[in-house]
């Protein structure tokens, strides 16, 4: 699966052609040409206010700000009880976060309050994670996210096997 929040994330690289997987989307800007593309729902309440919390009902996903949590959320409900985190940085200390800037049209970047918002939420969804029974393991080790343990991808990989 292939879980990008932001049309023209899909759009820049053109509905990931060579991919042939489930591709998930919430936004519908940008999907113009790329039926393939499946859509989810943002929990709201009211209006625009988009609810940060993780979301059990098929289809609807918590926003927790970004992506990452929205991919997440969707791994739950796809019933995943073991998921690696790569590349959770929740920071800018450099002025950029780990991959660098996005670059493209209608790109967002995102800043310390963003970075914030973000940490709030998986601090929100850590116990109730680990309530279901669901181990999340974050593999950045200079991540300014603290509520998940940290460990390596390929420590993880080769407990995992």
């Amino acid at each position: 699966m292939v879980y990008g929040c932001d049309g023209p994330w899909w759009k820049h690289r053109k509905g990931l052609p060579d991919f042939h997987g489930l591709k998930i989307c919430w936004a519908s800007n940008g999907l113009e040409g790329f039926p393939d593309i499946r859509r989810v729902k943002i929990a709201a309440s009211g209006g625009n206010r988009y609810l940060d919390d993780l979301q059990m009902k098929i289809g609807t996903v918590g926003a927790g700000g970004n992506s990452g949590f929205q991919a997440l959320n969707l791994a739950v409900q796809f019933g995943a009880k073991r998921i690696l985190l790569v590349g959770f940085d929740m920071t800018d200390r450099n002025g950029i976060h780990w991959y660098g800037r996005n670059t493209w049209h209608g790109a967002n970047n995102p800043n310390e309050s963003n970075f914030r918002r973000w940490i709030e939420a998986f601090d929100k969804a850590a116990p109730v994670l680990s309530a279901m029974g669901v181990q999340v393991i974050n593999t950045f080790q200079g991540s300014a996210m603290r509520c998940f343990p940290r460990r390596s991808i390929e420590d993880m990989l080769a407990e995992w096997q």
